[in-house]
């Protein structure tokens, strides 16, 4: 009986000193994180935000159609000697220190740290977060199947290495995300068709659901509840417009990000700093409003660099080279190693994107010339992405993925992913109240507007999020109803063998 007390008494002192390092954990916590936002804060760039400075970092976050915007609107705005050198690559060197006047990036805010504050106008653009999620998986899978072509893994690592040595462009895997992702997808992929070799497949019979093919591919469900995905994609946006993500320049960004993963409650923050950084934006672009997007950006910002472009009459030269030089550059949504395609014959990175470069701006254009060449553009970008993500889906066949395919998806994983990226749902609603502004902004100045396109979207999000608490509530009272069905039970066989001992 003592031993048992003692026991007891050493458990409990245990948890009470667990208790006290969890409270001081926390404090430790929210000190930092605290102190971190104040800080950002007070950083916010205070001047005109509607006036083009002479920089302009273009804050990329991945897959919501930037790849359009940098090669149908910015490289017809600007020359090639304009752009800073290996955009999409993390800088290894200071923006300050050249005449760069144009960066492309998915690095993060972080990198403003590198950059002139009173010189520097910023624009984004931000897609519903499920979609991102989605869109993400999708090209992930998309770019390591390419590598499929090689014998196994091994091979196909080695041929990357060969390539990246002996190349001088900026390829997929150097750049964030994609070079955590696409290699963690290729290992996969390889491990599953070596599975295949050994095993006998089930034969795919009728509509399948084409994001839970074990067999040919990571379904999206074990995707989305990966280390790697709460570490990268997960309410992404937030933490990349945060300064935050594993790719910050920001010292104690490790320790923030660690925080705020281990104390959910400490992540308004994040997403404070986040929506006061979408607040001095110059522009702020919707991927569902892909066609007013267009317009306001051609208006706000693309008017603002053609009228930079005339004060500059030099220029003229620079853009005319522009028109026949090559950039060293590549864009990593262009997807893929060029290295693996040339071994099947299909089209290697970068072999029709000159093409779309080709038509950039010259002395005489204007808004208009500019909406129609980009409307141009995007046609011919959207017909060599489909050409490029068929000839890669094939690898993995018969799983493909559309849009049409992703209503199979069960609506438990639709709503975990609202779940994990609620910060991302609440960031992209209040862009959806900035690109209002920015639209009765364009209106009043006399410039017309396109019919909005994100109404659906809007409610379609809102109706996934009723769902999900519909569903938690429904989970809960049954949690309830089983607890007390128990309790019942219990009641009754106690009372019951108490009758019968009375009995007896």
């Amino acid at each position: 009986m003592a031993k048992t007390r003692r026991l007891g008494m050493l458990l409990v002192l245990i948890f009470l000193v667990l208790a006290s390092k969890g409270e001081d954990d926390f404090s430790y916590c929210e000190s930092m994180v605290r102190k971190w936002a104040k800080s950002s804060a007070g950083n916010r760039i205070k001047a005109d935000k509607l006036t083009l400075k002479d920089f302009l970092f273009f804050l990329h976050v991945p897959r919501t159609g930037g790849r359009t915007y940098y090669s149908c609107f910015l490289k017809k705005l600007y020359a090639n000697t304009d752009e800073c050198p290996r955009s999409y690559d993390k800088l290894r060197f200071d923006p300050r220190e050249t005449n760069c006047r144009l960066l492309a990036t998915h690095d993060d805010y972080s990198l403003m740290s590198k950059l002139p504050k009173d010189k520097t106008s910023m624009i984004t653009i931000l897609r519903n977060p499920i979609d991102r999620v989605f869109s993400t998986y999708e090209f992930s899978v998309e770019v390591a199947a390419r590598f499929l072509v090689h014998p196994n893994l091994t091979s196909a690592t080695q041929m990357t290495k060969n390539m990246k040595s002996r190349s001088r462009g900026v390829s997929t895997l150097d750049i964030w995300p994609w070079k955590f992702l696409v290699p963690w997808m290729r290992e996969d992929l390889f491990a599953r068709r070596d599975t295949r070799k050994h095993t006998e497949v089930r034969s795919i019979k009728g509509k399948q659901n084409p994001y839970d093919m074990h067999e040919f591919v990571m379904p999206l469900h074990t995707f989305v509840d990966d280390p790697m995905a709460h570490e990268i994609i997960h309410n992404g946006a937030t933490f990349q417009l945060a300064g935050l993500t594993n790719n910050s320049f920001l010292a104690e960004a490790p320790k923030i990000r660690r925080c705020v993963r281990r104390h959910p409650n400490l992540d308004h923050y994040v997403l404070e700093v986040a929506k006061g950084r979408l607040d001095h934006m110059l522009y702020i672009g919707l991927t569902e409003d892909h066609k007013e997007s267009a317009t306001i950006f051609a208006n706000m910002v693309g008017s603002q660099v053609l009228s930079q472009s005339e004060a500059l009459s030099s220029l003229g030269e620079e853009v005319t080279s522009n028109k026949t030089g090559t950039n060293s550059f590549q864009d990593p949504e262009d997807g893929g190693e060029n290295q693996d395609q040339r071994s099947t014959g299909d089209n290697k990175l970068g072999e029709d994107a000159p093409s779309l470069d080709a038509e950039t701006t010259d002395e005489n254009m204007t808004v208009e010339n500019l909406l129609e060449a980009y409307e141009t553009c995007t046609s011919a970008l959207r017909k060599t992405q489909s050409k490029r993500r068929t000839i890669s889906l094939r690898k993995i066949a018969p799983a493909y993925f559309s849009k049409e395919a992703r209503l199979q998806v069960p609506q438990t994983v639709i709503q975990k992913i609202l779940l994990l990226n609620s910060l991302d749902v609440d960031l992209y609603k209040h862009a959806q109240q900035l690109f209002m502004e920015q639209s009765k902004h364009l209106m009043q100045n006399g410039q017309p507007k396109s019919e909005p396109q994100n109404k659906y979207r809007l409610s379609e999000m809102e109706t996934q999020e009723a769902r999900y608490n519909l569903y938690m509530t429904w989970k809960v009272l049954s949690l309830i109803s089983t607890t007390l069905l128990f309790v019942f039970v219990g009641v009754f066989v106690t009372t019951k063998r108490r009758n019968s001992k009375i009995k007896v």
